[in-house]
C-alpha cells in the first residue's frame, strides 16, 4: 500500500465485498432524518458518511424525512435540512422522499401484522405499559390484552384510525416477546394515535408508525441496500431484522451501525439545543454559536472543511469524543489556503503622521493571498490620518512588546515604517490619538540608517474606509463535557463566547463583501459576512491560533 492510499474502513469493506459477491447491482444509502431540528455536526458526519459512500461505489443516496411525529415536526426544519444536505455539496437522487408518503402501505403492513397473529391492539395506560415491560435485570409480562383475536385487534385498529379513541387510549404493539433479554424486543409499539395535523398529509390520518415499524420498510421500499445508522440503534436491529421478516416487503435491507460523532466542549442533544433556542440563550437554530450546519454556516465554518474534518475523524464501531480543536484546526487549514486577505481596525485609534502633507493621498498596493497568484491585489489608500488599533500602541512596553511604542519603529502592513512621537490624551488622560511619523523612502524597505522595525501591524486610512460591526464568536461552552452526568449544561455557557464591537474600520473594498463571504483580517483571524444582518457585520469564523490550548 502506498502512501497516497488510505486503508478502507469497516463499511467501505462491507459495501466491497457485497459487491464483489453479486449481492447488489447497485448500492443504495440513505439520510433519514427527523424534521423536528436542525441538523447539527453529528449529522454532518452522517450526510458525509451516507453520500459519500454511495458516491464512491457509484450508487445513490435517497433524503428521507422520517416525519412520523408531527407533534414535533415543521416545514421550516425540512427546508432548513435540504439547504444544509445542498451546501456541504450533496445531490440526493430523485425526489426528496417522506416517511409519510408510504403511510397508507404501511397501515396495510399493519393489517398484515394483526392478520397474521403478530400484532395486537393494548389498552394499556403508559404508567401500566412501563410496568409490564420489565427492566434489563428483569422480564417483562404479557399485557393482558394480548391474546386478543385477530378478528378483534383489526376492528380495534380501523377503530383507531376513524378516531374512535382518545389520544393515550391505545396502541398497536407487534406480538414478540416478552422475556426477550432486548427491550426493544418485548412487544414494541408500531402504532401511537396522535390526533394532530400532519405538515404533509394534513387530516388524514390520526394514527402514526413509531419509528422502528417504519424505518426498515422504508429502507425496503426504496430498495435501500445498506442502511446506515448511529450506534444507539445496534439494539433496534433485531428489531428491523423481525419486522423485515415478518413482512411482504419488496427487499431485504440490511443495518449497519457506525460511532457517532461526539465533540467536547459541544452540546448536541436535539432537545437541548432546541432549549437554548427557546429560552434565547443564543439568536436561534442558525446562530454562530451553535453546532448546527446552519450556525457554521453563517459563523463562516466553509462544506470543504467539515468534510476534510469528517474525513480525518474516520468511520469506527465505538462511539468516543473528538477534540473540537480536529475541527477548528480543519477550518483553519482551508481559510489560510483559500480566504483573500484584508485589513481591519477592531477597536480604531487615530494616527496622525505629522511629517506627511495634509494635502497628500496616495495609493499603495497588497497582496490578495500571500501565496495565490489568483486572487487580486488590493489597493490601499493612504493618507496623512489612519486608524491602528488601540492595543498596538503603548507609551512604553518591554522587549517583548513588539508593536508601536513611544520613540520606536513598526512598520505598517504594505506600507511605510512609522516612528511614535507623542500620545495625545483628553482632559482625563486617556489616550485619543497618536503623533508619529513616516520613515521616508520605507514602502516595502528598510530604512538605509540599519535601524529596522521591531514588528509590523495593520491600519486603515482615516479618510477612506468602511466602517462595520463585528461580532466575536468563541465557543458557545467553557467545559469540555457540558450535558455529561449530572451537570446542568446551561450553566456552562461561555460568557464570553459573543462580543460586539459596533464601529470597527476596514478596507474600502469590504463594502462590497458578497454575503458569507470569507476574509483573513490580517493579524486579527478569520471572518465573514453575516448573511442575516441588514447593514454591514462580520462574524469572525476563528482566530488565527488555537488559544483555548495556549495559543498552540
Amino acid at each position: 500500500m502506498t502512501d497516497t492510499v488510505k486503508p478502507m474502513n469497516f463499511l467501505q469493506q462491507l459495501i466491497k465485498a457485497d459487491l464483489d459477491a453479486g449481492k447488489h447491482a447497485k448500492v443504495v444509502t440513505r439520510f433519514p432524518p427527523e424534521p423536528n431540528g436542525y441538523l447539527h455536526i453529528g449529522h454532518a458526519k452522517s450526510i458525509c458518511l451516507n453520500f459519500g459512500l454511495a458516491e464512491e461505489f457509484g450508487g445513490e443516496c435517497n433524503l428521507r424525512f422520517d416525519d412520523t411525529n408531527p407533534a414535533k415536526e415543521e416545514q421550516q426544519y425540512i427546508d432548513a435540512i435540504k439547504e444544509d444536505v445542498t451546501w456541504l455539496g450533496y445531490r440526493w437522487a430523485g425526489d426528496v422522499r417522506y416517511a409519510s408518503s408510504y403511510f397508507d402501505t404501511l397501515y396495510e403492513w399493519a393489517i398484515h401484522l394483526i392478520q397474521s397473529g403478530h400484532a395486537y391492539v393494548c389498552d394499556l395506560s403508559p404508567d401500566e405499559a412501563r410496568e409490564y415491560r420489565g427492566t434489563l435485570k428483569h422480564t417483562g409480562k404479557n399485557s393482558p390484552y394480548r391474546e386478543r383475536s385477530a378478528e378483534e385487534n383489526q376492528a380495534l385498529f380501523e377503530k383507531m384510525k376513524a378516531g374512535e379513541f382518545d389520544e393515550g387510549a391505545c396502541v398497536l404493539r407487534a406480538k414478540i416477546d416478552m422475556a426477550n433479554g432486548n427491550i426493544n424486543m418485548r412487544d414494541p409499539i408500531l402504532y401511537r394515535i396522535r390526533k394532530q395535523l400532519h405538515h404533509q398529509t394534513g387530516d388524514k390520518w390520526c394514527i402514526y408508525p413509531n419509528y422502528d415499524f417504519a424505518h426498515g420498510q422504508e429502507d425496503a421500499i426504496e430498495g435501500v441496500t445498506h442502511s446506515i445508522c448511529t450506534l444507539e440503534f445496534a439494539d433496534h436491529r433485531p428489531l428491523y431484522n423481525w419486522l423485515i421478516e415478518h413482512l411482504p416487503v419488496p427487499s431485504q435491507p440490511k443495518q449497519y451501525e457506525f460511532g457517532r460523532l461526539n465533540l467536547n466542549y459541544t452540546v448536541t442533544s436535539k432537545r437541548k439545543l432546541k432549549q437554548l433556542v427557546d429560552e434565547e440563550h443564543v439568536d436561534g437554530w442558525d446562530d454562530p454559536r451553535m453546532p448546527t450546519i446552519a450556525g457554521y454556516r453563517r459563523r463562516g465554518y466553509t462544506p470543504g472543511a467539515l468534510r476534510k474534518f469528517c474525513e480525518m475523524i474516520g468511520v469506527s464501531k465505538s462511539d468516543g469524543v473528538v477534540d473540537v480543536a480536529m475541527l477548528e484546526h480543519a477550518i483553519r487549514d482551508d481559510l489560510d489556503k483559500n480566504a483573500p486577505r484584508a485589513m481591519c481596525v477592531l477597536r480604531p485609534l487615530k494616527v496622525i503622521l505629522t511629517n506627511y502633507p495634509e494635502d497628500k493621498t496616495e495609493l499603495l498596493n497588497a497582496p490578495g493571498h500571500p501565496q495565490r497568484d489568483d486572487l487580486p491585489a488590493r489597493t490601499l489608500p493612504f493618507g496623512r490620518e489612519i486608524f491602528i488599533d488601540e492595543d498596538d500602541f503603548r507609551e512604553e512596553a518591554n522587549k517583548k512588546y513588539k508593536r508601536l511604542v513611544i520613540g520606536k519603529r513598526v512598520r505598517l502592513r504594505s506600507a511605510y515604517i512609522i516612528e511614535a512621537d507623542k500620545a495625545v490624551k483628553n482632559e482625563a488622560g486617556e489616550i485619543i490619538a497618536v503623533e508619529a511619523r513616516i520613515i521616508e523612502n520605507t514602502v516595502g524597505n528598510d530604512p538605509e540608517d540599519g535601524i529596522k522595525a521591531k514588528g509590523v501591524i495593520q491600519w486603515v486610512a482615516a479618510h477612506d474606509h468602511a466602517t462595520f460591526e463585528v461580532r466575536l464568536y468563541d465557543r458557545l461552552f467553557n467545559d469540555p463535557s457540558p450535558d455529561s452526568g449530572d451537570k446542568n449544561f446551561l450553566d456552562f455557557i461561555n460568557p464570553e463566547s459573543l462580543t460586539v464591537l459596533p464601529s470597527c474600520v476596514g478596507e474600502k473594498g469590504l463594502l462590497n463583501a458578497a454575503s458569507t463571504a470569507a476574509y483573513q483580517f490580517e493579524r486579527e483571524g478569520y471572518f465573514c459576512r453575516d448573511s442575516h444582518a441588514e447593514t454591514l457585520v462580520f462574524n469572525r469564523t476563528i482566530s488565527l491560533r488555537d488559544s483555548w490550548n495556549g495559543g498552540n
